[in-house]
């Protein structure tokens, strides 16, 4: 997608704020949705993408009105999720690069299966493994499943440490 940076971006120091990244991200995977056909697709089936796990890396600021061009590409599949890397490039240069961990959900309810996207998408998802470091990232940050307990005791060694390697 080809964009600029707008006011409305910025933080007081004029640059692009951190948690403005987040949002243009999802501007982006919804862009490479449409923009494949899926989106319609997955919406007559009644299936909807939720971010699982995030993390961005800051290499140089995007500045107010600078033109620049997020990039959005599927690097790869798990047992549960697929993965995208997403490029923040300006004059052929990284500015940040972002890694989003997602599934899609059911509005019936439940999880859809990445075999199931597989089939949607006319793919294997097993020809499209992740990157060793980012199976370690996922692993490093899980937290316990949803219903279960997962109380803040900031005095706990357990309470900043991940209970779970599930993904």
């Amino acid at each position: 997608m080809r964009m600029r940076v707008l006011p409305n971006d910025t933080d007081i120091l004029r640059h692009v704020n951190n948690g403005i990244y987040l949002s243009l991200m999802d501007l982006g995977r919804f862009d490479l949705m449409i923009r494949s056909g899926y989106w319609a697709r997955l919406r007559k089936l009644g299936w909807y993408p939720v971010a699982t796990n995030t993390t961005m890396t800051y290499r140089r600021s995007l500045q107010t009105w600078q033109r620049y061009v997020l990039e959005t590409k599927v690097i790869g599949f798990d047992d549960k999720a697929m993965y995208v890397e997403q490029r923040f490039v300006s004059n052929n240069e990284v500015y940040a690069v972002g890694y989003m961990r997602g599934r899609f959900l059911k509005r019936s309810g439940g999880t859809v299966s990445v075999a199931e996207l597989g089939e949607l998408a006319g793919l294997d998802p097993a020809s499209m493994p992740v990157p060793e470091w980012v199976t370690n990232w996922v692993d490093s940050i899980a937290l316990p499943p949803s219903r279960a307990s997962f109380p803040s005791d900031w005095d706990s060694p357990e309470s900043t440490t991940p209970q779970s390697t599930s993904h």
